[in-house]
């Protein structure tokens, strides 16, 4: 399904060329028919486009601010977890402070400041989901830098950045690798969050959050399921396949799994 996505999307102007942004008076709120697949909606723009065009621009979104947060996490994480001490214990708690507020409300009180948009809700996704990249990474340092190839790399007097960068970073690749592919489902579903909230990607731009965000009259929801049913749909079905990976990622790279 996700090969099937990656590979659907960035065809978006051949699988859907009617302009997602086009705003037809004559065909507001039409059904799905031969002309528009999947209805239009209030506007008269046409629903399969903007599903098909939303969908490049949220996992665009949970891709970017998942590298960013990832990136952070990493940094923070290996720089707490190799050196420790006070270091360590001034990270940690600017991570547990972090992680002491509910994410919603973070998310909104940064965007709310830096207005919304698709950029500003890459950067403040990514500005808040690496802590629980830096307690991963930093958990598994702790151990790896007490390993006799790290201790030997130190006795033959190789610098400190390389030994993180060269010895102890490509072990943890693995852990990270099965927490970036978690945390872009995460991140689909905080976009789509801030979409329907009205703080996250702005019309005429469509996301999948911003399309169920016009669907919250109780009439639409009941006669105009083509509004809210496709990027619903679509939600589900990337964050389920990613999840999925996930897990299947974690079996494989996980080396305390055995073969029966």
């Amino acid at each position: 399904m996700i090969v099937f996505v990656v590979v659907f999307f960035p065809l978006a102007s051949v699988v859907a060329p009617i302009d997602p942004a086009k705003i037809e008076i004559k065909e507001i709120g039409l059904a799905p028919g031969p002309g528009h697949l999947l209805g239009t909606d209030l506007t008269g723009r046409d629903v399969w486009s903007r599903v098909i065009y939303g969908g490049r621009v949220s996992m665009s979104v949970g891709i970017v601010a998942v590298a960013l947060y990832i990136t952070i996490g990493t940094i923070l994480g290996s720089v707490s977890g190799y050196y420790g001490g006070r270091t360590d214990a001034l990270i940690m708690r600017v991570t547990d402070t972090v992680m002491a507020f509910p994410t919603l409300i973070i998310l909104i009180t940064i965007v709310s400041f830096i207005g919304p948009g698709i950029f500003n809700s890459m950067l403040a996704i990514g500005l808040i989901g690496w802590t629980g990249v830096a307690r991963l990474v930093r958990s598994l340092i702790l151990s790896i830098r007490e390993m006799d190839y790290v201790m030997a790399a130190h006795a033959v007097g190789v610098e400190q950045k390389w030994i993180i960068m060269r010895h102890i970073l490509p072990n943890v690749v693995a852990p990270i690798t099965v927490a970036a592919s978690f945390g872009i489902a995460g991140a689909i579903l905080t976009e789509a969050g801030l979409s329907f909230l009205g703080l996250g990607v702005q019309v005429p731009i469509p996301s999948w959050g911003n399309m169920l965000n016009e669907a919250q009259n109780i009439s639409i929801i009941e006669d105009m399921p083509w509004f809210w049913v496709p990027p619903g749909l679509m939600i589900t079905i990337c964050v389920l396949s990613i999840n999925f990976i996930g897990d299947g990622l974690r079996d494989a790279l996980d080396p305390r799994m055995t073969l029966d």
